[in-house]
């Protein structure tokens, strides 16, 4: 029997898009289909195809001038690869790869969405009604698949699915520093108590919501308690203003950009996600693989990964986070509960596996590839 293929066409396997081709390259692994994986753009380099996990890579290194307007190159390109070898699906992720996985193909395609508001636009919108029929959209989310099916009306909601991110969850616990180590590396100190949050220092992330609330929560928090934001960006200066302003700044650390934060989460004893309507919150995985409990704002994605009432606040509410903080570190012997409920949760619904047997049960999979169980 013949080989069969997916190809998989990312953008570019920059920041977190390259752990992204490798989630979906995993969904194959046991499969009767082999992966080729093409980034649009990006330079070649050894160890992005090694992490993407992926039977081939190829690189077609166009710069953003080369892909802007109508991408003609490109779909000539993608076009040549389509026609190397017997495919039978097309997985494309973000606008881009999805326009030219379409015009380059005939071959059915799952266009893979990572943020709000791709169909924003009147031409993407005209864009995959012509192409619906051998087109299928999945979100990272369910807020961000109800987005999609919001500006798409009258498609059947089979062709418009969630697939949530997820983590190889042995691979990213066995990367973990021990919590001694961890705390040594970020500098903290070995006892303190520890809420941390992890991203860019950017309006989005809203890092001045979780310094308002640790300033209102502190006096009925652990004596010994610190607030570590790891990242950079151009509201450092400002965040740390409000620390001092806030009258915090000694229990404040403005960690900076680490290098693979996520194998350091074990230092932390409470991860809180601040953020702006977030897709999906891959960070909210990384710490609950480090056994880490995790509280969210209520938006976004965000809530499909901590599904607890009791460790979600509202956006941009101090008051309630402080609320939320105190509750959290009263009920000290329900913390070890909800970390082992986050690991369960992580394994159970955002593994490798978990994403495998949604995948292959999705009709819109079975359409394309029939019936395999994984």
């Amino acid at each position: 029997m013949a080989e069969r293929w997916i190809l998989q066409f990312c953008h570019c396997h920059y920041g977190p898009f390259l752990d992204v081709a490798r989630q979906y390259a995993a969904l194959f692994r046991d499969s009767p289909y082999k992966v080729l994986t093409v980034y649009l753009t990006g330079a070649p380099d050894p160890a992005v195809e090694a992490g993407s996990a992926s039977d081939e890579v190829v690189f077609l290194n166009y710069d953003s001038r080369a892909v802007a307007g109508l991408k003609l190159a490109a779909i000539r390109a993608l076009g040549k690869i389509a026609a190397s070898r017997d495919f039978a699906l097309v997985v494309a992720h973000r606008a881009k790869p999805i326009y030219v996985a379409c015009l380059a193909t005939g071959l059915p395609v799952i266009g893979v969405h990572h943020a709000f508001g791709d169909y924003k636009r009147t031409t993407r919108r005209w864009f995959a009604h012509a192409f619906r029929r051998r087109l299928a959209l999945l979100g990272v989310s369910d807020a961000v698949r109800d987005d999609i099916r919001r500006r798409l009306p009258g498609w059947p909601p089979e062709r418009i699915e969630t697939l949530h991110n997820r983590l190889d969850v042995a691979a990213a616990r066995a990367a973990l520093l021990p919590r001694a180590a961890a705390r040594a590396t970020l500098g903290l100190p070995p006892d303190a108590t520890v809420i941390a949050n992890v991203g860019r220092l950017h309006p989005d992330k809203d890092q001045a919501t979780l310094l308002a609330g640790f300033a209102r929560a502190l006096p009925q928090l652990p004596a010994d308690s610190l607030l570590a934001i790891v990242g950079s960006g151009p509201l450092r200066d400002r965040l740390m203003a409000q620390a001092r302003e806030l009258g915090i700044a000694a229990r404040t650390r403005f960690l900076g950009q680490v290098p693979q934060a996520a194998r350091l989460f074990a230092a932390f004893d409470l991860f809180v996600l601040s953020s702006d309507h977030e897709p999906f919150g891959m960070v909210l995985l990384e710490a609950m693989a480090a056994g880490v409990p995790v509280m969210a704002t209520d938006c976004g994605g965000a809530p499909e990964v901590v599904q607890r009432a009791d460790l979600l606040f509202p956006l941009r509410d101090a008051e309630a986070l402080a609320h939320k903080l105190a509750g959290f570190f009263a009920a000290a012997d329900a913390r070890a509960r909800i970390a082992a409920e986050g690991l369960q949760r992580l394994e159970a619904d955002f593994s490798d596996a978990a994403a495998r047997r949604r995948f292959f049960a999705l009709p819109m999979v079975r359409a394309a590839l029939g019936d395999i169980r994984p």
